[in-house]
């Protein structure tokens, strides 16, 4: 069972200049909330409490200021800084110690995801016993993204962004690993781009028989907020879903407090930390109710 996860959370976050010129892109708010509060609650929701934060150099106080050690929550968040992007694998190179023999999940920081049965889904994708899972959504625009092509019901190609391609199968930023991943990652030669890639960790595993894939279909949304047009997007996505429904994604403290990982005495200190708002007017309604 996987008890551990690494946010990937660095990056330049070019395609979002200007906005990203003086702050992490992982800070921006995605509607009422920081982005990250997205990965970290999917963590969180399928009861990961050991969390590493992969940052940008000097960026840890930004970070810190708004999340701390992670014990106002009850989970455990440490931080790692990387000096430059040289690929998402990196991240198990960085976050080998704290891997250490354990299974660990990684999740694209500006990746959001949402769906009925969702974390059902992940609860039970996580107890595996050695390997690899992927989780795939379909886009219209395979050659975008990392791809699975399928034969007789099992992965039969790892394509990196394709030019063609039979499948509409993308594979998203969310991945659980075994403990040999980081001995993996420190293996892998960088690709044309200059950096090393996932999908040749994802090949490797695949060539042993050793990966297994979930879909995540419909009723599921995979929302990647890397531009400005799909930030804005994300942002009124998770404003409808919330108007509707009259509750809140990614909302890390109603978790923790659900998860009985903190009280009612520490749920009540963090509303009074924040103020007036909208966001403690939630709380307070889940404290008191």
């Amino acid at each position: 069972m996987i008890k551990k996860a690494i946010i990937l959370a660095g990056g330049t976050g070019s395609r979002l200049r200007p906005t990203t010129l003086s702050v992490n892109k992982h800070l921006l708010p995605i509607y009422d909330k920081p982005l990250i509060y997205y990965p970290l609650s999917l963590m969180m929701l399928i009861g990961i409490k050991n969390i590493l934060i992969i940052i940008n150099k000097g960026e840890k106080n930004l970070f810190y200021n708004l999340l701390g050690d992670g014990s106002h929550l009850g989970i455990n968040i440490k931080y790692k800084e990387q000096s430059k992007p040289n690929g998402i694998p990196e991240a198990f190179i960085i976050g080998k110690n704290f891997i250490n023999d354990d299974k660990v999940a990684l999740i694209l920081g500006d990746n959001i995801f949402y769906g009925q049965g969702l974390v059902e889904i992940l609860k039970k994708s996580k107890k595996f016993s050695k390997g690899a899972k992927i989780f795939t959504y379909p886009v219209q625009n395979p050659k975008d993204f990392g791809v699975v092509e399928i034969k007789k019901n099992k992965i039969s190609k790892i394509l990196e962004k394709p030019k063609k391609t039979k499948s509409n199968l993308a594979i998203t930023g969310l991945y659980f690993f075994d403990k040999n991943v980081a001995s993996i990652a420190k293996k892998l030669k960088p690709s044309k781009r200059n950096e090393t890639e996932i999908v040749d960790i994802l090949k490797i595993y695949s060539k042993k028989n050793l990966i297994k894939m979930e879909h995540l279909g419909r009723g599921s949304a995979w929302l990647d907020t890397g531009t400005i047009k799909n930030n804005l997007s994300s942002s009124n996505f998770v404003s409808v879903v919330e108007e509707r429904q009259n509750y809140k994604i990614a909302c890390i403290e109603e978790i923790a407090f659900k998860n009985k990982w903190i009280n009612k005495k520490e749920l009540k200190k963090i509303i009074q930390n924040l103020g007036k708002c909208e966001y403690s007017k939630y709380l307070k309604n889940i404290l008191n109710n």
